[in-house]
This record gives structure tokens, sequence and C-alpha cells, in this order.
């Protein structure tokens, strides 16, 4: 996490009434601001790297799923940003390529290397989403005109990287169970990222009334449904929502138990002081859970992502190793 620490309030010094509307409608009340993509990515694959028991030799896969690849103050496409980590690292046996999938690009990152694991083709591979997210919320300051403006919700976006080490499961106490996942193509121009139409710099458009519909709140448990019938059989111990805003994760969980016919279990936040990290938010608030020692060992977790696209699905983990990283 970049060290400095934005409250919505201060973001939005000159229009108080819309940062108390930010604040309400969305829980969003700070977010961290200030790294570059890549600075932020190399500090937490060393980190990641640090309490694991491979080295940057070891990997066979480095996978970058950020949507922002910013670097001294520059966007890159190419080279890959996944090479560049690597290089930094001495990963020099590793294949790397980058995965563009909105916000649901971690899911996306580790669903790939998941299937290479499984199949034999790969032991272990790294997955990293570092994003600066807050380029669009400075556009968005400046440019949003109301409430009903389609950059509103670029006013809760907050930086963050996370990286994720997956190797072969060894048994049962920690390991992937299944990841997949679907896109309703219907909602593809719901939320895009492009250069502004007013001003210089990156804007965000999103279409908060498709994004947040009834059919699209519904996508989740219908798929859900096809893949795990049994859902209440399953025990899950905590479900996390993509971090959009805490009124959508609260509907997001109204939704799928009347359609699941079961109530959801527990679904953590880190909205109020982190915002959304765009591809990182899952895995922001698995770290933060595990950090304070929240998830008993041996829980069973459900990971559901909600990106642009419209993209959503699932990823079952049970998760034994307690985190030994200070909450940061």
């Amino acid at each position: 996490m970049p060290p400095t620490v934005v409250s919505t309030r201060d973001m939005l010094a000159e229009r108080p009434l819309l940062a108390a509307l930010v604040e309400v409608a969305t829980g969003v009340r700070a977010r961290r601001t200030g790294g570059d993509s890549y600075d932020m990515a190399v500090r937490a694959v060393g980190d990641c790297l640090s309490r694991s028991r491979y080295t940057a030799a070891d990997l066979d896969l480095v996978v970058c799923c950020s949507i922002t690849r910013t670097k001294e103050r520059r966007l890159f496409f190419e080279p890959s940003f996944a090479s560049m980590i690597a290089r930094a690292f001495g990963a020099r046996q590793a294949l790397c390529f980058d995965v563009s999938n909105a916000c649901a690009g971690m899911m996306t990152g580790i669903l790939l290397v998941d299937r290479m694991i499984r199949r034999g083709l790969a032991r272990c591979g790294l997955v990293l989403g570092a994003e600066q997210a807050t380029l669009v919320s400075t556009t968005a300051v400046r440019e949003v005109v109301n409430a009903r403006d389609t950059q509103m919700a670029s006013l809760t976006l907050g930086d963050s990287a996370v990286a994720v080490l997956v190797d072969r499961a060894a048994d049962e106490r920690d390991r992937i169970h299944d990841v997949r996942l679907v896109t309703a193509a219907r909602y593809a121009f719901g939320c895009l990222v492009m250069p502004s139409d007013k001003s210089e710099g990156l804007a965000m458009y999103t279409d908060t009334r498709s994004q947040q519909s009834e059919p699209a709140m519904e996508a989740w448990p219908t798929f859900l449904a096809e893949h795990i019938p049994s859902f209440g059989a399953e025990q899950f111990d905590w479900i996390i929502h993509h971090q959009v805003s805490a009124r959508v994760v609260e509907q997001l969980n109204v939704v799928g138990a009347r359609m699941l016919s079961t109530p959801m279990p527990r679904s953590p936040t880190v909205l109020e002081k982190y915002g959304n990290t765009a591809t990182t938010s899952h895995f922001l608030v698995l770290h933060e859970q595990l950090a304070r020692h929240r998830i008993a060992p041996g829980s069973k977790l459900l990971l559901v992502p909600n990106a642009s696209g419209l993209v959503t699905g699932f990823m079952s983990v049970t998760v034994t190793s307690p985190s030994t990283s200070p909450v940061r």
C-alpha cells in the first residue's frame, strides 16, 4: 500500500456535499494514493517471496493482471509488465505474460496458473496486480458535474498492489477447490476507461444503473448454482465480494441469499479505509483478515468477482496457514 492516506472529504474539500454523498452511498471514507504500479508491484512481490519457500528463480510463471501499468509517469503496454517484474527479481526461467480482464484480472490470472499446474505444465506461478487507480479519481475530481455523472464511481478508487504465489496443493488444508469465470457481454460497455473527453488524463465512465441492476446482480448466484448446486451444504465460512461499495456488497448478498435459498456467510470489507482497489480488492480483504487473525485455520472461502464486462464467477478455497505479514 502506498503510504499516503487521502480521505474522501479531503479529496473533495471544495465540494463537501458531494464528499458526504460518496461516503454515505459507498462507505468509502479514505483511500491510499501516491504509488505507481511498478514500484508497488516490486514491493508486493518482494513481500510475497520473503514469506515463501520459493525464490524468484523457482518461478515457472509470472502473470501480471493490472488494469493500470504505470512506471515513472508512463503507462506501459510493452514490454509486458510481468516481464519487467520478473527481470527485477531475476526470475529468468519464468514464462511471463500480462492478462487484461478488468477488475477480475487477478482471478483470471489465478485461473490460468491453476489450470497449468493441474495439467503439469508448471509447478508454481506468481500472480500480481498493481493499480494506480487514483489516476482516474484525479480526473473525476476535476470533471464530475453532479451525483449522476458517469465518473462518480471513480471517486471511490484507491491504489494498491497484491502478489499471490500459487503452487500444487500438498493436501486439503490449503488449496484452490475450483475457480471459474463467465462474461455477460450485454454489460460490456457499462464501465470503460479511456482518455478523458474534457481534459488531459484518464477517465472512467460507469453506467452504475446498468451495472447494479437486478439482472446484473443475479448473474453471480445464477452461475454459482450451475456449478455448486448444493451451495448451502458447502458450508462456506466467508464470502468475499469485489469491493465496489458497501451498499453493492450488501445487495449482492441479499440477492444471493434469495436465489440460492440460504443465508450468506460473513462478508468482510475494507472499503472504508482503502476504497475500491480494482483487481487487488479480493486479496486485499483476504490479507487484512488473515493478518488480523480473523479467519480461523481451515476456513472455507468463496471469492466472487463483479467486474466490468460483466465478469462474474467464483473461486472456492480452503485456507489454513496463517499470514505472518503485518497489516500495512
